[in-house]
């Protein structure tokens, strides 16, 4: 037998070269040592705009920026490369593929056998006659890279998307949280879960509110309650005195004087209700804000008491000739700083004589000139506060009527002494 030598010659792919060829006899076998070139440094401006280039085995890929790219091994591996054939190697009749198994021909597994050229980051997928190399899920395979796929281009998301290498997650706004479904949003109730409101709370779509009770302002912080001073708005929330509790306010009046509705005040009347201390012998006056005892015996000297609160002087005694004839006791009480001129009292006499002329005067009490008398007609007159007064305080007027009869040559008085009690405030 003599040995014969086949040559051959291995074209490189499109930018691969040889460094070397050798032959051999019998069993030819070929080394053939390529080195990949790397575009991306060779070749300016290899990738234009936006795109970044990535260099892979054989080639190279112009990819967004953003893009994760899990990279292959600088080069083949030598069991890829290195081919031996054998020249005394069994015929094999089955395809590609498949191998002989008995009289038919059975699949080759190449991913079990290591016949694959599949990335280490990729799964080897044995189908019949061949194989192919799956991506992890979230890549998909582009030339031998597998490329992380951007899901947020396709708007899986309601809110926002936010891609990481090999899938991608859903964030929600504030006020929103991710739904079952990892996708949508769904409104959350901060009142609920906690909201720092302090008194009530209002979950709205995204967001919340906080409001007050009545009485209460919101705080700048838009959380905290701030009680509201009702009492400073106004002198006239209350007509005594205003008194500001959490929330609310009331009103307070002094001593002797009880609430009536919600601000004003009312004088008690202590004589009605019992609430006075005055003997058996005293009558009970009810004033504004108080009461005076007084005696039930108010006649002096020459005057003789004839009936309750009605004194008169005999016409026998002769110091009874130059004084009234008779004295009515009577009381009222008026307000401090009543509006003036002010109609106080009405005086009216109660015995008429026919052709008698009656004139109206105050005999005693207003040193001051606190008051006048306004004559309304023959019979009657009205007194009149003519200053405003401050109390407390008291007067005594004595109010004359004279009545005079020409022709009669016929005159005589009566006097009214009238008890004024001033009470300490406006009300």
């Amino acid at each position: 037998q003599s040995a014969f030598v086949i040559l051959f010659i291995c074209a490189c792919l499109s930018n691969r070269t040889y460094e070397s060829e050798k032959e051999s006899e019998v069993i030819v076998t070929r080394d053939t040592q390529q080195h990949n070139i790397n575009e991306c440094e060779r070749i300016t401006d290899a990738c234009q705009g936006e795109m970044k280039c990535f260099n892979h085995y054989g080639g190279y890929l112009c990819l967004p920026r953003s893009a994760s790219v899990i990279t292959a091994p600088e080069s083949p591996s030598q069991s890829q490369l290195h081919m031996t054939v054998e020249s005394n190697e069994a015929f094999n009749p089955c395809p590609v593929g498949y191998h002989a198994q008995g009289e038919g021909c059975a699949d080759l597994d190449e991913c079990e056998l290591d016949m694959h050229d599949c990335q280490p980051s990729q799964t080897c997928i044995n189908t019949l006659g061949s194989f192919s190399c799956q991506c992890p899920e979230g890549y998909s395979k582009i030339g031998l890279e597998c490329v992380d796929i951007d899901e947020c281009r396709y708007r899986y998301c309601q809110h926002r998307c936010v891609n990481i290498p090999g899938t991608f997650s859903c964030e929600c706004d504030p006020g929103f949280q991710v739904a079952a479904n990892n996708r949508s949003c769904v409104d959350v109730n901060e009142c609920e879960m906690g909201a720092p409101c302090e008194q009530r709370c209002y979950n709205t779509y995204g967001t919340f509110l906080c409001r007050c009770e009545q009485g209460y302002d919101l705080g700048p912080d838009g959380y905290s309650c701030n009680d509201i001073d009702e009492c400073s708005y106004s002198s006239y929330m209350c007509q005594y005195q205003c008194v500001n509790d959490p929330g609310k306010f009331s009103c307070i009046c002094p001593e002797g004087y009880q609430l009536l509705g919600t601000r004003l005040c009312q004088d008690v009347n202590e004589c009605e209700n019992g609430l006075h201390q005055c003997g058996a012998d005293q009558s009970c006056v009810n004033i504004h804000g108080g009461y005076q005892c007084v005696n039930s015996n108010h006649c002096q000297e020459p005057y003789i008491q004839v009936a309750e609160n009605r004194c008169t002087c005999p016409l026998m005694k002769p110091e009874c000739r130059d004084l009234p004839y008779s004295i009515v006791h009577r009381y009222m009480s008026i307000t401090s700083d009543r509006s003036v001129p002010s109609d106080i009292f009405h005086i009216q006499a109660t015995s008429v004589y026919p052709g008698a002329y009656n004139t109206f005067r105050i005999r005693s009490g207003d040193d001051n000139g606190d008051f006048y008398i306004r004559q309304i007609n023959n019979v009657s007159a009205m007194l009149v506060l003519a200053r405003a007064v401050t109390g407390p305080r008291e007067y005594t007027l004595d109010l004359e009527m004279v009545s005079v009869n020409p022709l009669m040559s016929y005159q005589t008085s009566s006097s009214l002494r009238l008890s004024v009690y001033v009470g300490p405030y406006s009300f």
